[in-house]
């Protein structure tokens, strides 16, 4: 039994028991055919009846009529028993007899629609819409998003779009269609195509879902900032909108991702794949400071230093903590100290390392600059001190290097070599200018200073010997004359300095006297003793080494070790340890000095060196070329 056949007796069965006849079911069956002829048949008069009143109907119009009711009325029995093949021959047959009624042509179109033949489905429902327009737009625009269906779920994404296009066409304010037409779209390739209508879209009725289709659309073409613009848009519109939130959090974890791919770049000195990799996860988070901190380290690396101050600033911008905005994690609140801290401790080594590269090349106002924005960054580094107390002597402010030098020698070991080499240049610099301008006493008391913090220069003795003899010293300039020849015993001023301090004797004499082997002796001590205390090698360790005040932190304290271990120094170990080979050419002697006076400024036109003079061992010797030689002044000097 067919399942119409069961239906039908269920029906029979649940009448007969609630509302009894004596009618068989087979009159009754009879009685429908008739009515449904009777009805049909009237139906096809009225559809002819202004022919009719035109004309004398045909002999042959009645039975034509009849058999196309006939005909409609056993496709009707074939539908209520699913035979809806058998109906669309017996639809078919009624339409060719009468093909002006609609009636027709719809049971058709329905009985394709029951065979999933939905291209004559709507063939039969354009005939029909043909006849009553405007009357059946609704279902066979259903038709074509059926149609469209199928399609789509058999790849024919072109041809699903004519249906789904259709179906727009005919219902233009269900946006159903179009949305769908977009899929299509996307499906086929076609996104730019897909953009151009959806940007239509939104411009018309801008809503939470097309921006989320659109940023769909951004993310399969790689567009990831158009695709976080579009969600973040969505979450605007539809702060609850799951599809947004759902693709922000994939974008986050993407995000994430890269950022871990980037650090393992980066630590393995891939910098220029880390920069790639940052640059990605910063499309997918870019308002995330971490991100911006950590590409501004590798510009800084890289040493592109005006790109890493921008992501370092922009990083600092985000990572504010926000007084109106109340913190409900308390995590938060650390993480953004943390990138705070960091992004300070960042932008102070990347002035920094930009200062060193403008005075490697010359540019040692432009390096001091950068430097006093690194100290305001961050004032426990000592080594910033000593860049720009070493931007300032090659800028011959003498005073301002001194005050750097002495505020780097507060913040580290006493013994540290790098302050040390400084001091004891600084002192005899100024000691030069002092006895240039009369003011002996005060050249001794500079030149002492410089043998104080670096006793392996014979210079310095040199220097110090002919002061002493101008302010009627003798007996301490003598010995400093015989230090100078256990230094540099082929000083070339040695022979006309002999003849001053000691007339009539020679220099064997002199150095195998008494007093010359005491004074060797002691010189000897004291030299190995400031070696052992100044060893060159431990500049790494020491000068990395910050006075912290007792309020920072643990993680401060590491920040900072850390931060220094990075600091780049205008004159590096290798340039300390060469004592007489980097010489500073004094030329123009300043009109006065005024020890007390807290600036003094000596403009030279002439630097025969690229960084200020480091001290030397005992086995170099410095000597002016020419010049009187009771004067200091005329001397080149380390």
């Amino acid at each position: 039994m067919t399942p119409t056949a069961k239906r039908n007796k269920r029906r029979h069965e649940a009448g007969q028991s609630l509302f009894p006849t004596a009618v068989s079911e087979e009159k009754l069956d009879e009685a429908r055919r008739k009515s449904t002829f009777s009805g049909f048949r009237k139906r096809l008069q009225a559809t002819g009846e202004n022919q009719l009143q035109r004309s004398d109907l045909q002999p042959g119009s009645i039975i034509v009529q009849s058999k196309a009711a006939e005909h409609y009325i056993k496709g009707k029995e074939a539908v209520e028993k699913s035979e809806f093949e058998k109906a669309v021959v017996c639809f078919s047959k009624a339409i060719v007899l009468h093909p002006e009624q609609v009636q027709l042509h719809v049971s058709q179109g329905e009985a394709y629609i029951q065979l999933c033949d939905f291209q004559s489905a709507a063939e039969c429902y354009k005939r029909a819409c043909f006849l009553e327009p405007g009357a059946y737009n609704a279902r066979l625009a259903f038709i074509y998003n059926q149609q469209g269906q199928c399609l789509f779920d058999g790849d024919l994404f072109l041809e699903a779009l004519q249906a789904f296009r259709k179906a727009a066409e005919l219902k233009p304010d269900d946006s159903t269609y179009r949305t769908r037409s977009l899929a299509c779209l996307t499906a086929a390739g076609r996104h730019a195509d897909c953009l151009k209508e959806l940007n239509a879209l939104i411009t018309e009725s801008p809503s939470a879902e097309l921006y989320v289709f659109r940023a769909r659309v951004h993310k399969v073409m790689n567009q990831t900032s158009c695709c976080v613009r579009d969600v973040k848009s969505a979450l605007a519109l539809d702060p609850t909108c799951r599809e947004a939130e759902a693709l922000l959090l994939q974008l986050k974890e993407a995000s994430e991702e890269a950022r871990q791919q980037a650090v393992l770049r980066m630590l393995s000195d891939n910098l220029q794949e880390a920069l790639c990799l940052i640059n990605t996860a910063l499309e997918s988070s870019p308002e995330d400071g971490r991100l911006y901190l950590f590409r501004g380290i590798l510009y800084r690396r890289l040493k592109e230093f005006t790109s890493a101050i921008e992501d370092l600033v922009r990083a600092a911008e985000l990572s504010e903590p926000e007084e109106k905005k109340v913190r409900k994690v308390k995590e938060e609140t650390n993480e953004s100290g943390y990138v705070q801290e960091e992004v300070q401790l960042q932008l102070a080594l990347t002035y920094n390392d930009f200062a060193v590269q403008c005075f490697s090349r010359g540019l040692y106002a432009e390096a001091t600059l950068l430097l006093n924005k690194a100290i305001k960054e961050e004032k426990n580094l000592a080594g910033l001190y000593l860049n720009r107390g070493d931007c300032f002597f090659k800028q011959g402010d003498w005073c301002y290097a001194l005050l750097d030098y002495q505020q780097a020698e507060e913040m580290l070991s006493p013994d540290e070599p790098a302050v040390r080499l400084r001091l004891a240049v600084i002192h005899n610099t100024l000691g030069s200018f002092c006895f240039q301008d009369g003011r002996f006493q005060d050249a001794v008391d500079m030149f002492s200073l410089a043998i104080k913090y670096n006793p392996t220069v014979s210079q310095y003795y040199e220097n110090r010997s002919k002061a002493l003899r101008r302010v009627q010293n003798l007996r301490g300039a003598r010995e400093d004359f015989l230090c100078m020849l256990i230094l540099d015993p082929n000083n070339e001023e040695a022979p006309p300095m002999l003849m001053n301090l000691f007339p009539g004797s020679t220099m064997s004499e002199v150095m195998s006297s008494t007093k010359g082997r005491a004074l060797r002796a002691e010189l000897t001590e004291t030299i190995q003793a400031w070696n052992s205390s100044s060893d060159p090698e431990s500049l790494n360790k020491t000068l990395r080494k910050m006075t912290l005040t007792e309020t920072r932190t643990e993680r401060e304290s590491s920040n900072l070790s850390e931060a220094a271990q990075e600091l780049s120094l205008c004159v590096n170990v290798k340039d300390l340890q060469k004592i007489a080979k980097a010489l500073l050419q004094v030329e123009d002697a300043v009109e006065s000095f005024v020890p007390d006076c807290p600036v003094l400024h000596h403009n030279r036109t002439d630097h025969t060196s690229d960084c200020p003079p480091a001290a030397s061992t005992p086995s170099t010797s410095t000597h002016p070329p020419s010049g009187d030689p009771s004067c200091p002044g005329s001397a080149t000097q380390t």
